[in-house]
């Protein structure tokens, strides 16, 4: 499936800063489910953007403005063939081993309720993709998912009492259940195309990934309750959602700081398809 994407970040400034320094994780890479058929990055500011690759494999973007800013707006955008591989990793970049993935995070870190959970539903069920399969669909059927709530503070235990959240309050969640039942997992920020035709979103997408001997890292969606297929862009993954964050920085002096992100990730074969059945 040939997938466009457009996102767009604007922060803005009641007091206007006297510079900036961002990181960027907006860049995805190919894999065996996904090739980079085009992708670029624009700042609103002149500036150099440094190129790097941090621990976990992922590209990152770096630079740095001038100001004083009353705002800053990041766009990327670009095209990418994806392709259906039963939510199974093959071919990314794997810089650290996967009992790495165990560790906790203060997002991710199980309390006794999320652990008394996470035995129950998936412990006593055979293997270990029986038993990941298994915390999918209870993660899902017990969670409200809320498309619009975006909090980046807010832990797996948190999201686990509130029974609500947005994807990324759920991708926590598994990670938390998966590594309290002693699987390696990992968070994972990307894009999903919406089978329902409506392609402006505002934010990205979440999920997880866990590592099952003998097949690899896979891929598990707890908020839609399914493996990503070829609807899904992987962009970045790390511990948790501060690792792998779409934007990140710092600004000097200043206040008042507000953000505004706009995500469309349309499918242009679909579209056409669309139109020619109306």
């Amino acid at each position: 499936m040939r997938l466009r994407i457009r996102h767009r970040s604007i922060y803005r400034y009641e007091t206007p800063p006297r510079g900036a320094i961002v990181k960027l994780r907006l860049t995805p890479r190919a894999c065996a489910s996904q090739s980079i058929e085009s992708w670029r990055i624009e700042i609103c500011r002149d500036c150099r953007l440094e190129q790097s690759e941090d621990a976990f494999g992922n590209i990152v973007h770096c630079f740095s403005v001038d100001g004083p800013l009353d705002r800053l707006t990041t766009v990327v955008e670009g095209e990418v063939e994806t392709f259906e591989t039963s939510g199974v990793l093959r071919g990314a970049v794997e810089r650290l081993p996967p009992a790495l993935f165990l560790r906790e995070t203060p997002l991710t870190a199980p309390s006794e309720r999320v652990r008394a959970f996470a035995q129950e539903v998936a412990a006593p069920r055979g293997d270990a993709l029986s038993r990941l399969h298994e915390l999918l669909a209870s993660i899902f059927a017990v969670m409200t998912f809320d498309a619009d709530s975006i909090r980046a503070a807010t832990s797996a235990a948190e999201a686990f009492e509130e029974k609500r959240g947005g994807a990324q309050d759920s991708a926590h969640l598994f990670i938390a259940c998966a590594r309290a039942l002693e699987i390696p997992a990992r968070y994972v920020s990307g894009y999903l195309w919406r089978v329902d035709a409506i392609t402006e979103q505002t934010a990205g997408h979440a999920w997880a990934e866990a590592f099952v001997e003998g097949l690899g890292w896979v891929g598990f969606d707890p908020s839609h309750g399914v493996s990503p297929d070829e609807a899904y862009v992987r962009v970045a993954a790390a511990l948790d959602c501060l690792g792998a964050a779409p934007i990140r920085g710092a600004h000097f002096g200043g206040g008042g700081e507000a953000l505004d992100v706009s995500v469309n990730v349309s499918s242009p074969a679909a579209q056409a398809q669309s139109q020619s059945q109306a």
